[in-house]
């Protein structure tokens, strides 16, 4: 099946202009091989992984707060609606916005500092180049393959930076990174999808705790303003209710200009083919100066407020400890994880490799919801 391409702009990735799989595939027959990629994304055991993972509180913490799978949803929502407008491949951009936080660790970020921590001397640990990995390697659904053996323009977008030393051993999905080109405008539109969608919704989930409120909110000059104005035409709303209407109206804000500057950047460039967009020696996908420099104040304003919370910083810090402790203990005994991963590690170790070895307890402790990594946590400290 291919798209129709009267409604996609020249420069945006199709079907036919792929640069196809790992391994070879007979096409499908009812959908095209974008929606393939989005489809087994979906039905992958990663991707349900996420539904109890942290994106800024742990999950026990409430029901309403986001994880890894809603936002990973909403940075999808953003990315097609942005997408059609711009005439780009709205199943490709969807494929890479589900799929970019398959690799993300248990507790979010303090997870995988944590864990890099961990593999500093063996190879490191991000979870950018463990969601390829997971895609590529580590999930285990098909006879023929290991992986999901997603197209190249799927994998181009999941894989948003990279080190030269790791890109030299991607292969094809690396080369941008050594030749310092550019992906494809649906990779550049989930990569701006993706910031637009956790600062906002961080937002919300933050006046929803009570860790920020709408008076802090309000000493962001670009924020004053719109706050006035819900207030005054919504006064009888309550405080959290008041939040929800200023979060909607600066994703559609961000939206709405990332739009405009972004077709206007096309314009200028004038690529006339999706080689073109990554021969350039800049991404087109971009908000407004204004915006930007919005986008970079609300982040600094999370950061302080939010994320350096001592509440927060109290779960940051259990989730470090955490992640420490399951890569001591399993590292120390492999024979504490599942058979297939306790083999694999002990091989690897017998033949010298302690780098693989370690590779092998990354994954799985990367591969962790947040209550099973307590869980296993609370096994091992048992077992002491």
């Amino acid at each position: 099946m291919t798209e129709a391409h009267a409604e996609l702009a020249p420069y945006a990735a199709t079907v036919e202009r792929s640069r196809g799989r790992l391994h070879a595939e007979p096409p499908p027959a009812l959908r095209t091989e974008f929606q393939r990629d989005r489809d087994r994304i979906i039905h992958a055991t990663a991707f349900r992984r996420l539904v109890y993972k942290t994106q800024v509180f742990v999950n026990y913490e409430g029901d309403l707060y986001r994880t890894r799978l809603t936002h990973s949803l909403e940075v999808a929502q953003i990315a097609r609606t942005a997408a059609r407008a711009l005439r780009l491949n709205e199943d490709l951009v969807e494929a890479i916005s589900l799929a970019h936080d398959l690799g993300h660790t248990p507790f979010g970020h303090a997870g995988q500092d944590a864990l890099n921590e961990c593999m500093r001397d063996l190879g490191g640990f991000e979870h950018n180049l463990q969601s390829l990995r997971v895609v590529d390697q580590l999930e285990d659904r098909y006879a023929a393959f290991r992986g999901l053996n997603l197209t190249f323009e799927t994998r181009e977008g999941i894989l948003k930076h990279c080190s030269v030393k790791n890109a030299r051993e991607l292969g094809d999905v690396g080369r941008r990174f050594l030749d310092r080109t550019q992906p494809g405008l649906e990779a550049q539109l989930a990569n701006i999808a993706d910031e637009i969608a956790y600062n906002n919704h961080d937002v919300d989930d933050g006046l929803r705790s009570g860790l920020i409120t709408l008076e802090q909110l309000a000493t962001l000059p670009f924020l004053d303003e719109p706050l006035r104005r819900i207030k005054k035409a919504h006064a009888k709303l309550k405080p959290q209710l008041q939040g929800s209407e200023l979060v909607r109206e600066m994703i559609g804000r961000l939206v709405a200009d990332l739009v405009a500057a972004s077709a206007a950047a096309i314009a200028a460039a004038a690529p006339r083919s999706i080689d073109d967009v990554r021969a350039l020696p800049h991404g087109l996908i971009e908000s407004s100066a204004p915006l930007r420099e919005e986008r970079l104040q609300l982040k600094q304003f999370l950061r302080d407020a939010l994320y350096m919370h001592p509440r927060v910083q109290q779960m940051t810090a259990q989730a470090r400890d955490t992640v420490r402790l399951l890569f001591e203990s399993l590292t120390a005994d492999y024979d504490r994880m599942p058979d297939e991963h306790a083999a694999s590690a002990r091989q690897r170790a017998a033949a010298g490799d302690e780098a693989g070895a370690a590779r092998v307890v990354a994954d799985y402790i990367a591969g962790m919801t947040d209550r099973f990594a307590l869980q296993t946590r609370d096994s091992l400290r048992a077992d002491r």
